[in-house]
């Protein structure tokens, strides 16, 4: 049966990493974070601390959503979190859907992976990593026509269709901080929201480009519990 799997990932800095790719090892906390700086870390400098997943499955009506949950670290170690992400992936051979996935998660999930040697071969088995192709759909770039000048915020973007938007108490800035403070079910309720907002938005872009009509999109809306 077809399945699509709607993810996204959390992080906060990889500070040992950093330090021992840039010769900090032995260096304080606090000299690593400053040589780390204040922009975005690159993919590698990220470790991952929760990857929320929606799954579902085409029934006749249309989607039918089987399953949604944003394991974290508080529960099971990085490792873990990515090998029962990918071996998933490899059961299912899903579409995967993203939104900015190409520029981040994805880089992320393949640094984490071979960081802690998790196989995942599923990763390969259809072409994830084509830019260009929708075996692994990126909302941000199919609906800026991979043109950065015109790309969008998820919440801003989910907000102007009329959809719910990231929770007004987190946004992505406030991981760190969270982690930190051992919010974790904080940080994986705001994961959540952000693949459920993912997917709804992927049903209009699959009304849009007819690949579902009105009737199989309304079905499709529907998360129970």
């Amino acid at each position: 049966m077809p399945s699509v799997i709607v993810w996204d990932i959390e992080t906060v800095p990889d500070l040992s990493g950093f330090a021992r790719a840039h010769g900090l090892v032995g260096q304080s906390e606090t000299e690593i974070i400053a040589a780390l700086g204040k922009g975005f870390p690159k993919p590698p400098y990220h470790s991952i601390v929760c990857i929320g997943a929606l799954t579902a499955e085409w029934q006749e009506q249309g989607w039918k959503v089987t399953s949604v949950k944003a394991p974290h670290v508080g529960d099971h170690s990085e490792k873990k979190l990515i090998q029962e992400f990918v071996d998933q992936v490899s059961d299912l051979r899903p579409v995967l859907v993203t939104y900015n996935g190409s520029g981040f998660d994805f880089p992320v999930l393949r640094y984490r992976s071979m960081v802690h040697n998790v196989s995942a071969p599923g990763l390969f088995s259809r072409p994830y990593f084509n830019r260009y192709s929708e075996d692994a759909l990126d909302l941000c770039d199919a609906l800026s026509s991979f043109g950065s000048s015109t790309k969008m915020k998820l919440d801003e973007i989910c907000k102007f269709m009329g959809l719910a938007g990231k929770p007004n108490d987190i946004n992505g800035s406030q991981v760190r901080e969270y982690f930190e403070a051992g919010r974790l079910q904080e940080i994986s309720d705001y994961c959540v929201s952000d693949v459920i907002n993912t997917y709804r938005l992927w049903l209009r872009w699959e009304l849009f480009n007819g690949k579902l009509d009105q009737g199989e999109f309304e079905f499709s809306d529907k998360i129970e519990g």
